[in-house]
């Protein structure tokens, strides 16, 4: 049975999946300690074999890609889809080279959790995910052959497809090796992989390549959504006279949260729409390429930040969220930020430059437990 990917699913959500279903794939990308703590990297990996053994889990006689598409209904309520690839992608020599382009400035956080899982299972269990600057890639997907689907808790409903034949295999590895690749997410594990390639001998072709789903950076095949802020500020700071020189500052509706037409400030007193002061925050993302300068991130980053020195950052995607917890006073203030757009992604891919930390939220998210890739 599937899951989300194991960096969206907290304690709760873990064991109600583990409850769910006994083979729920959430046993071997978040496993727990048995008797003895530390064992739990061991335990999915005698897990996973045990499913191999009792054939709930099938290795493929030969190796093949897998079409994979989403279908879903945004924010707007329009019916999308997106359409791409699963395969391994080949490890460049070094992070950042090789025509795999990171997307986003990351946060620094320990990736020794990730290496443990995949040093005792040998497998990929999640893709990473990356956008191809390859026109017309999504044309080579062959869905003609259907091979599982599933429809999610959030209503999105997926689907994967057997890619066997040799010249359409041949066309996908090219369209890929023609274009730079962005990482869209997964960069953590994408890191990790590397990495795990470093420590092994040379003879270890398994782990030069990583699991991947590959998309063409189009409008017609993503969605992307916002993630928005909390912080934690030193008692007695008030977070809004600190942007006064940098913002003109209006009170907003809070219908206005639904699809803000301005980056917004939630604070205890209500919901603000905060208007640029252009002179001021022009020259501070002139730093910044066009395409980045554009999105909310980039303000945040280079304009908010700064005035709020010693906040303390949360990133949620919900921004329905974001009110609450700032009303229930347990974070100081909120913003909520406009969604990058397709257009600005793909500018800052082809230019090859990295956006903000957390510009964008690529929805909605491939299953976990819909095809794993061994390393053996």
């Amino acid at each position: 049975m599937s899951a989300p990917p194991y960096d969206v699913i907290d304690d709760d959500e873990r064991l109600a999946f583990e409850r769910l279903d006994p083979t729920n794939s959430v046993r071997l990308i978040l496993p727990t300690d048995g008797e003895q703590a530390g064992d739990r990297y061991d335990r999915a990996a005698s897990t996973m074999q045990g499913w191999l053994a009792d054939g709930i889990l099938e290795a493929d006689a030969e190796p093949r890609f897998y079409g994979y598409r989403m279908d879903f209904t945004d924010a707007a309520g329009r019916r999308r889809h997106t359409l791409g690839v699963l395969g391994a992608l080949g490890l460049p020599d070094v992070v950042g080279e090789g025509g795999i382009l990171p997307h986003e400035r990351t946060i620094p956080k320990a990736k020794s959790d990730r290496l443990d899982l995949l040093r005792s299972t040998r497998a990929n269990l999640d893709p990473i995910w990356g956008l191809t600057l390859s026109r017309g890639f999504a044309g080579l997907v062959d869905q003609s052959r259907e091979l599982a689907h599933c429809t999610d808790e959030l209503g999105v409903e997926h689907r994967l497809f057997a890619i066997d034949d040799p010249e359409r295999i041949a066309a996908i590895s090219a369209a890929v090796a023609s274009a730079p690749l962005v990482l869209a997410d997964g960069h953590h594990r994408f890191e990790t992989a590397c990495n795990y390639r470093n420590e092994r001998d040379a003879s270890d072709s398994g782990a030069t390549a990583i699991m991947a789903f590959v998309v063409e950076l189009t409008d017609e095949e993503l969605c992307i959504e916002a993630i928005h802020r909390l912080v934690t500020l030193p008692a007695g700071f008030d977070a809004r006279s600190a942007l006064a020189d940098a913002f003109r500052i209006e009170r907003a509706d809070e219908l206005a949260t639904a699809d803000p037409t301005t980056l917004l400030l939630v604070d205890h007193d209500g919901i603000w729409h905060l208007h640029p002061i252009d002179d001021v925050v022009d020259e501070l993302l002139d730093v910044e390429p066009e395409p980045v300068r554009v999105t909310d991130a980039a303000v945040v980053e280079h304009v908010v930040a700064p005035r709020w020195p010693h906040a303390e950052w949360v990133f949620r995607h919900d921004h329905a969220a974001i009110v609450q917890l700032v009303r229930e006073g347990r974070y100081s203030a909120g913003l909520v930020l406009r969604a990058a757009t397709v257009e600005s992604t793909r500018g800052a891919a082809e230019l090859g430059v990295r956006m903000p930390q957390k510009t964008t939220f690529f929805y909605p998210k491939p299953r976990t437990g819909m095809v794993f890739r061994s390393l053996d």
